[in-house]
């Protein structure tokens, strides 16, 4: 049998289950904020990209946007743009997206700002849920999963 450095390409990453092997490529990008904790951006696994909760972070500055839940909210969807666009995909291939935030009262605006990068009849299933807490005490955090064509 081929050694595990063999069958492992350049930024992929084989795991058994049972008698299978599943390829599992870790997708990072400079254009989103890096991982504050061991994760990645977000995974690819065969035509499935788990993209990783976004916070309103800024890739270039490292600062945190903060006082506009308008301008919080595009900066994590800017932020998953740049990962879908690593993973050669864009806000099409969203097949599923999870909002978390910290005032529901704020929905409305999230929402305007969430729907300006989906086509309505094509966006993908969503849910908005209402947290006591997020990573580094942001407003709003959004993830996402991603099914390209191939």
């Amino acid at each position: 049998m081929d050694s595990w450095d063999e069958l492992r390409p350049k930024g992929l990453n084989l795991q058994r289950t049972s008698n299978k092997y599943i390829v599992k490529k870790i997708i990072n990008t400079p254009n989103a904020p890096a991982p504050i904790g061991p994760y990645n951006q977000a995974v690819l696994i065969g035509n499935t990209l788990y993209i990783s909760g976004q916070i309103p972070l800024d890739p270039v500055t490292g600062n945190l946007i903060e006082g506009d839940i308008k301008k919080e909210t595009k900066q994590c969807m800017e932020n998953l743009k740049a990962i879908l666009t690593e993973a050669k995909l864009d806000f099409e291939n969203v097949v599923k997206a999870s909002i978390f935030v910290k005032d529901m009262r704020q929905f409305s605006e999230i929402n305007s700002v969430y729907g300006n990068y989906f086509n309505a009849e094509t966006a993908p299933a969503r849910e908005t849920v209402e947290v006591a807490n997020l990573p580094k005490f942001v407003n709003v955090e959004v993830s996402g999963i991603a099914v390209s064509g191939n």
